[in-house]
């Protein structure tokens, strides 16, 4: 809008005068625009002094804040504890949680000199690893475990990179963790003879069994979790990490510095790495126990086990899968005697053995599975027996057997309670040539060509009926199907009139053979013109593959309706009246849904499975010597 002095239009007197003021406008907004930028300049000036001010004042009560924090710790009671009380109180944890070395030693620096002065609680080493992951590890474990205390190691090795599908980089990042037996991701390891995984004794030799899971790249560490329920569980420490040093001094790079190349690299030697640790340890060994689910590219390292070993009470080498081997001059193998008095419990799954080795004598459990390329002559079987007389645990696997080329002679073993055979058709007459007073479980899943009721019952003659709790024939042997390893429906058993003597039996498990045959013996003795209850005791009946023909589900109703009548107590016979059932497992035996609903009113636990209601498992299916 223009300024009402000047005229208009426009004379030469005006236009001058407006020149003259636009000027005198100009240099005004100049000197205010200058003044703008010199408060804006003052109040930056202020605000960053004031920001270095209050920097300073955060520092200084930070400072403050940890100088309370460490006087409040000095003032905790914990703080007040002996460092012999402290010590016994990490004792006691670390009877639950083997692994709770890792992160007690991760709290404080109190508590990081208190747990390295123990060696104790390093002794017990629990570790799930891969051929990726770093081998020091094993290193750090055995240095902080000191030089005398005896060792009990138990290492899970799973080698994810032989299928195409698990070659895939994963994005997530590596770690370690505390987990149980189960594995969490990747195959687990059942038993042959449904006990729980872990040792084939079915003892728990870890204290809640918690393992460190490693899967590559830099450690990191969370707290055990157990197996026993209701367990309360620490909270994660997260980004703890343990330096590694060589013994000389000379530090060694992070496992995060090293390349996928040099990893990839490195999983070719990780056993050798690690083994070389191991074996340099033999002699504080007092267990050992190392699984793998399949062959890796180091696996010759366990050339290496051989040696004395004086401490060593259990030995265990065990692989998921058969795979090929050269000649081996390791402990199962090697003609040298060495010192292995102790050695009770020896569990060996395809990996080779030598039947003459010295390490097969004097045990107490036994548990063999046989590379199927390998066979031995069933002589040279009982000589191994023969040589374990106070055996206790015996398993026996075997695919491929030799015909005995020396007369078998009878063996008794006064103290067996467990035998589990299983494989070549050659067994039976293995067990032929046994005697078993105490005998407790047996487990038969041998590839017979007759029928087995005759060797069962030659070895309940011989071995003066012993008191027998647990019967298992073929359940095992017919995991994948009733059809490929049978000649045809009931080829296992044909009559059930053994199961008369085993008044104590409270588990049997079948696979393989009819329905109705069993089951009417089992049922209410006016129903087969029956003068005895067979098999009073019986608390858990488990098939598998034992189809029902005929009246085959009739009778087993009837047995049921017998045994776990809907009132009242079962009918004595002879002064006898039977147990109820409390479990009942089916698999395979085709039931209609409508009996199944019965059945699971009438006892306690009720498992029915058909084929087209399980997903066939992604890794190759395996039992666990038991």
């Amino acid at each position: 809008m223009l300024d009402l002095r000047f005229l208009d239009p426009p004379t030469q007197h005006s236009l001058g005068e407006a020149r003259r003021s636009l000027q005198k406008q100009q240099e005004s907004v100049d000197k205010i625009t200058a003044k703008i930028q010199d408060a804006e300049q003052e109040l930056e000036r202020i605000v960053r002094e004031s920001h270095e001010v209050i920097r300073d004042l955060e520092q200084e009560r930070a400072v403050v804040a940890d100088g309370i924090a460490r006087t409040l710790a000095y003032l905790s009671p914990i703080r007040r504890l002996p460092h012999e009380l402290l010590g016994q109180i990490f004792t006691f944890i670390f009877e639950d949680y083997p692994c709770c070395s890792w992160v007690l030693s991760a709290v404080c620096q109190l508590w990081r000199r208190q747990v390295l002065s123990m060696p104790r609680l390093w002794s017990k080493i629990r570790l799930v690893t891969t051929p990726n992951a770093s081998p020091d590890t094993v290193r750090l474990w055995l240095e902080r475990s000191g030089t005398t205390v005896p060792l009990d190691i138990e290492i899970f090795l799973h080698n994810h990179n032989q299928h195409p599908s698990d070659e895939r980089p994963s994005r997530r990042r590596p770690s370690v963790r505390a987990v149980s037996p189960g594995w969490g991701d990747g195959p687990v390891w059942p038993d042959w003879t449904g006990q729980a995984p872990g040792s084939p004794d079915g003892h728990d030799h870890g204290g809640g069994q918690t393992y460190m899971q490693m899967i590559g790249g830099p450690l990191q560490f969370a707290p055990g979790v157990t197996t026993q329920p209701n367990m309360p569980v620490l909270p994660p420490l997260v980004n703890v990490h343990h330096e590694h040093h060589h013994p000389g001094g000379s530090s060694l790079p992070s496992w995060r510095q090293i390349s996928q190349t040099a990893r990839s690299r490195g999983s070719a030697h990780w056993g050798h790495i690690a083994f070389y640790y191991l074996t340099e340890q033999m002699h504080r060994w007092s267990r050992f126990v190392f699984r793998f689910d399949r062959q890796f590219n180091s696996i010759g390292a366990l050339k290496s086990i051989a040696g004395d070993a004086p401490l060593l009470r259990e030995f265990e080498v065990s692989c998921a899968e058969p795979g090929l081997f050269n000649d081996w001059t390791w402990l199962p193998c090697t003609p040298n005697v060495y010192r292995l008095s102790q050695v009770d419990t020896l569990v060996l799954q395809y990996v080779p053995f030598k039947w003459s080795a010295p390490i097969f004598q004097n045990l107490r459990s036994l548990s063999l599975r046989t590379i199927p390329a390998n066979s031995l002559a069933l002589d040279r079987i009982l000589h191994i027996i023969k040589q374990n007389p106070g055996l206790e645990h015996l398993s026996l696997n075997f695919t491929s057997v030799n015909p005995a080329v020396l007369p078998l002679v009878p063996v008794t073993l006064h103290q067996l309670k467990y035998l589990s055979v299983g494989g070549h058709f050659l067994l039976a007459n293995l067990v032929d040539s046994l005697s078993l007073p105490v005998l407790e479980t047996l487990v038969f899943d041998v590839d017979t060509r007759d029928a087995v009721e005759d060797t069962l019952s030659s070895l309940l003659v011989r071995s003066h009926n012993p008191p027998l709790q647990k019967l298992c024939i073929a359940y095992f042997l017919n995991a994948s199907g009733p059809s490929g390893i049978f000649y045809g429906q009931g080829a296992m058993v044909t009559s059930w009139q053994f199961l008369a003597v085993m008044e104590d039996l409270h588990t049997l498990q079948v696979g393989g053979s009819a329905l109705e045959p069993l089951v009417s013996l089992l049922g209410a003795p006016e129903d087969d013109n029956q003068d005895q209850w067979y098999c009073p005791n019986l608390v858990s009946l488990a098939l598998r593959n034992c189809r029902a023909h005929g009246d085959g589900v009739a009778k087993l109703v009837q047995m049921v309706e017998a045994r776990n009548p809907d009132s009242g107590a079962p009918v004595s016979a002879a002064g006898v009246t039977p147990v109820k059932l409390r479990q009942l497992e089916l698999y395979d035996c085709g039931l209609g849904q409508d009996v199944v609903r019965w059945l699971d009113g009438r006892i306690d636990v009720v498992s029915c499975v058909e084929p087209y209601e399980v997903r066939s498992p992604r890794s190759p299916s395996f039992h666990f010597i038991g």
